[in-house]
């Protein structure tokens, strides 16, 4: 008879979580600052210049094909909400871009001298069973005996070229939603750190494992500007990146800005991610000042976290519709606004 497997606490196991293992922005633009490719695609229609979720190829005069990948440490000790919040993290950068994801490849890294092949298995039943419930195989995929736990996914896409959503593409008086509440890196380091209160159990894990399907319904209305998902870079990361890529700053209403409840709780213990004050380094001088609560919940870093959409208000009621058939009852948190001073200033 086979030994059933010891529970473990997949989370000791990594040095980082989720996307708070990402580089941080500004490492990350030195980084790709001096790669730019010397041959021109010119059936590319996004790369790496606009820094969006994914890449968008056109493959005729009306369908493209989006390509995306990513990985990460464990966030969660549940090997099999691992894999699945890795899948939904990866899949939904082909939301973010108004696309239907096709199909996925699996990315694992594990330590086979200290976790045992049987728990890889239960975070790739994870894995599956995320993608079934987006409709798309898991078809494959790569795996390296590593000195910590890794896992994501390659994901592929396709839309029609009309309804392709960048990052770069809002204009002067979109208004801002945000389909999830910001609060899930702080939660998540709770938990790391044995800190978790009993009534928030699971809450963090709930929200990454929710599928940002939404987005390819969204791809489809004109009203919708931009969009794009909220990461490791925190929200305001991700905003800065959707400014510049417009020339464009925006303005926001804290009190209008989800957040997860009960996640003061533990801004009062200074519970918050390693990655959250690297965040603010890379873009401190972007945005108007902070208060502390604003800095810990707005530069937190997101893993599978919500859609940041930029919606033209004149005809927004047909997106406030299509939510609300998602069980979405949002509030618009701010609006982009002429280039000013900062590219992000607090109302």
């Amino acid at each position: 008879m086979d030994q059933p497997i010891e529970p473990i606490k997949l989370t000791a196991f990594s040095h980082g979580s989720g996307c708070g293992c990402k580089i941080a922005p500004a490492v990350l633009s030195r980084i790709l600052g001096e790669n730019a490719s010397t041959q021109l695609f010119p059936n590319l229609l996004i790369g790496n210049s606009t820094r969006d979720d994914a890449a968008v190829m056109a493959i005729d005069d009306d369908r493209v094909i989006i390509s995306t990948t990513d990985f990460f440490m464990p966030i969660v000790d549940d090997p099999f909400d691992f894999g699945g919040i890795a899948s939904v993290n990866a899949i939904s950068d082909i939301y973010a871009m108004g696309g239907k994801p096709l199909m996925a490849i699996a990315i694992l890294g594990w330590p086979i001298d200290k976790l045992a092949p049987e728990i890889a298995a239960q975070v790739m039943a994870g894995a599956r069973a995320a993608c079934d419930r987006a409709g798309i195989p898991l078809a494959g995929g790569h795996s390296i005996d590593s000195p910590e736990p890794i896992f994501g996914l390659a994901v592929t896409g396709i839309a029609n070229k009309a309804f392709i959503k960048a990052n770069s593409t809002a204009t002067v008086g979109c208004e801002l939603y945000l389909t999830k509440p910001l609060g899930i890196g702080i939660l998540a380091t709770a938990e790391k750190r044995g800190k978790l209160r009993e009534q928030d159990l699971g809450k963090a894990a709930k929200l990454m494992l929710q599928l940002n399907s939404i987005g390819e319904q969204l791809g489809k209305l004109e009203s919708v500007k931009a969009m794009t998902d909220v990461t490791g870079f925190g929200f305001l990361g991700h905003l800065i990146e959707m400014c510049e890529g417009a020339n464009l700053s925006a303005e926001v209403d804290y009190s209008k800005v989800p957040l997860i409840e009960g996640i003061k709780f533990y801004l009062d213990q200074f519970i918050y991610p390693d990655m959250t004050m690297r965040n603010f380094q890379s873009y401190s001088s972007k945005v108007s000042t902070l208060t502390g609560e604003q800095l810990f919940t707005l530069c937190d870093p997101q893993t599978s976290g919500g859609l940041l959409i930029a919606v033209e208000p004149t005809e927004k009621d047909r997106f406030i519709q299509l939510c609300s058939q998602f069980g979405l009852e949002l509030t618009a948190l701010g609006s982009m606004v002429e280039k000013g001073e900062k590219v992000v200033r607090m109302v």
